[in-house]
């Protein structure tokens, strides 16, 4: 089988590219011109690497399947990574022209819009009885001030879909403790939308996950994780994190895949309230920053994601899937957000979350998210990269 990875300048295609390498499948690694030096381009995995002419590069991935497919005899599987890339093979008639010489395993269009709104998925969950933080809405005519004045402070203030404004993960939510701080990060986040954005009550428990993929409706594999560290402190992604075992969360996922007849790679994020219960908070449809974990636990998930792109685009050469394996509790972070994140806890003083990120880095069975000693060329790159920063 010969798989296409897009998008290899993220650290996430590395676990892709690393998980299909071991499994003896063909990689061609793309990329678009402008990127200097992706990480996947130096990665042991890659077969081939493509940079793409940043103008036409959609057309120029097209004549790469086709080309393959020549060669081949058989149609390879093409993996987005990218949300952007994602976004455009996801449109009707783009998806319809590249079904001709590529398989793909990705949500439609109306999915990546109804998971992308922080609004449909609330209602969805809603409807569906699951839990969810409880909003707060600005009536007509209310100034913004009289509705800041009826809030339950803390409340966690988010754009509807932050991706869709080029938003990092950090940047697409703020917490407002008080009026004085929520009026600012209200009217921002609406001019930036141009539309008022989410209002919900702030969840202190921890925060958690459950990354799937789906087969029209069903789970085909689940791998849950609860947070341990994040960078920036005051709100960003997962640092360190470990795998569990969840099937509450699971559950509550394999509801909203159903309830869409869901296809592909969806990550569901999670928040405890006081008393431990977990909220759904948002939904990822893409390949998400804390991918690298579906790796390290051993589930397979990227293989499994690249069988059936292939034998969606080759159904008269269908290719077996393997045993799904339980994926393995673990632990992993990334270790410079995670001595990022030190001294972020540090200069809270919280000092045992602190010295929980040097205690890791001395744990063997601690895994890293991106550096490992068979394929050394990638994270040397990662680190130059921030050093150059």
């Amino acid at each position: 089988m010969t798989v296409i990875v897009t998008d290899v300048h993220y650290r996430m295609s590395l676990a892709v590219l690393r998980d299909l390498h071991e499994a003896g499948h063909r990689l061609i690694c793309c990329e678009r011109e402008g990127i200097s030096a992706p990480l996947g381009f130096s990665s042991t995995a890659a077969d081939e690497t493509v940079t793409l002419p940043a103008e036409t590069w959609l057309d120029s991935l097209y004549h790469l399947c086709e080309q393959t497919t020549a060669a081949d005899g058989e149609k390879p599987a093409l993996l987005p990574v990218g949300a952007d890339t994602l976004n455009t093979l996801a449109q009707p008639e783009t998806r319809q022209r590249f079904a001709a010489v590529c398989g793909l395993w990705i949500p439609t269009a109306q999915q990546l819009d109804d998971f992308n709104s922080k609004a449909k998925v609330a209602e969805l969950a809603q409807s569906l009885g699951l839990p969810v933080p409880a909003a707060h809405v600005q009536r007509e005519g209310e100034a913004v001030t009289t509705f800041a004045a009826r809030l339950p402070y803390p409340v966690v203030v988010k754009p509807l879909c932050g991706e869709k404004l080029g938003l990092s993960a950090s940047q697409r939510y703020a917490i407002a403790r008080d009026m004085a701080s929520f009026v600012p990060i209200y009217e921002r986040f609406r001019q930036l939308a141009g539309e008022p954005p989410l209002v919900q009550t702030y969840l202190p428990g921890g925060a958690l996950g459950c990354s799937v993929l789906a087969d029209h409706g069903k789970l085909v594999t689940a791998v849950c994780h609860r947070r341990i560290r994040e960078y920036p402190v005051s709100g960003g992604p997962s640092a360190c994190c470990d795998c569990i075992d969840a099937p509450q969360l699971v559950d509550m996922a394999a509801a909203m895949v159903e309830a869409t007849q869901y296809t592909g790679l969806a990550m569901f994020e999670f928040k405890e309230d006081g008393g431990g219960k977990p909220h759904l908070l948002e939904v990822n449809p893409r390949v998400w920053g804390t991918y690298p974990l579906t790796r390290r636990s051993g589930s397979r998930m990227s293989l499994l994601w690249a069988i059936l792109a292939h034998n969606e685009g080759n159904p008269d050469k269908p290719l077996p899937l393997p045993p799904i394996p339980k994926p393995q509790p673990c632990r992993m972070h990334f270790t410079a957000s995670d001595l990022c994140s030190a001294v972020g806890y540090a200069k809270r003083g919280q000092w045992g979350r602190a010295l929980g990120t040097v205690g890791d880095l001395l744990r063997p069975a601690v895994k890293d998210g991106l550096w490992e000693w068979g394929d050394v060329k990638p994270g040397l790159l990662y680190y130059r990269s921030l050093l150059r920063r």
